[in-house]
């Protein structure tokens, strides 16, 4: 079990880390183009695993429209949307907002998927709300400075809640690798054409380095780092994985102290405990039953 934790922990090192590197490839990078290239990366990684382990399985016509839908909100506009947010967003503050995901993603099963709410997760997003009052005006009302990249990172949150539920639904008769294989394969599609309507001008790096970083955090980030995750999982209870996961905010914040020399001031630490602990509330499992409202 020590050793499940400790490769969890990886993971979500790395996953805090996709923040700050994120905002250092949108400098190289424009966005759309950013997001078909490491699309296609994570796609060719997808396709090598699928044939090492031959495992090519067909999608059911019935579940045809839900892969699509997954594929261009789950995954494209979802990857677009992030790079496009960290244009100009603060990573550790976009890393925030992403965090208050499985609070959205509870009300969205709520409405889909006739799952239960509980008293904890009112109470839980309204201790989130505040951490991300925090964060975004800097604890004053009087210089409040919305940055339009943090709306673009909403927009993110708003799809990566939809792409988990759909993602449920589709697990029922689908595998994992399966479902995130032909999701990426649409999403990939969908990117070629989008990246020369929406990149006003089209940034592309010619240096090795960026190209190195593209092609790692989409393998490692989206590919590796996920299989192991969901590999070792399955020997750890759910809520601890999932306090595991929280953590990513702050590995964001010490990622960015190191490679953007971006200071921790202290009422984003105290939004960031803030949030964290409201997701944790709202999405604690424990032994009392769940109320219905």
């Amino acid at each position: 079990m020590l050793k499940a934790y400790i490769w969890l922990t990886l993971c979500v090192v790395v996953w805090g880390s996709n923040f700050v590197f994120g905002k250092i490839l949108v400098g190289s990078f424009s966005p759309a183009l950013l997001t078909m290239l490491r699309l296609l990366f994570i796609f060719l990684f997808l396709i090598g695993l699928s044939s090492y382990k031959k495992h090519y399985r067909p999608v059911n016509k019935s579940d045809l429209l839900a892969v699509i839908f997954l594929g261009v909100f789950g995954v494209f506009i979802n990857q677009w949307s992030f790079f496009k947010g960290l244009q100009t967003a603060d990573p550790t503050t976009s890393a925030l907002i992403l965090a208050t995901t499985p609070i959205l993603t509870s009300f969205l099963a709520a409405i889909f998927l006739k799952e239960k709410l509980t008293i904890r997760m009112f109470l839980g997003s309204i201790v989130a709300i505040i951490g991300i009052f925090f964060v975004v005006t800097k604890g004053t009302l009087t210089s409040i400075q919305i940055d339009k990249g943090l709306l673009w990172i909403v927009v993110t949150m708003i799809t990566f809640a939809m792409m988990i539920i759909i993602t449920r639904l589709l697990s029922k008769r689908m595998d994992p690798l399966t479902i995130t294989l032909y999701s990426n394969i649409v999403g990939l599609i969908v990117s070629i054409p989008f990246f020369s309507l929406l990149d006003r001008p089209l940034r592309i790096s010619t240096n090795m380095f960026d190209w190195g970083l593209l092609i790692g955090t989409a393998v490692i980030v989206h590919g590796i780092a996920t299989l192991i995750w969901n590999k070792n999982i399955r020997y750890v209870d759910a809520s601890k994985a999932s306090i595991l996961s929280n953590l990513e905010p702050f590995v964001a914040m010490i990622m960015g102290l190191v490679l953007l020399s971006k200071p921790i001031i202290g009422v984003e630490l105290l939004g960031s405990f803030f949030i964290v602990g409201g997701v944790v509330i709202s999405t604690y499992q424990g032994k009392r039953k769940k109320l219905g409202m």
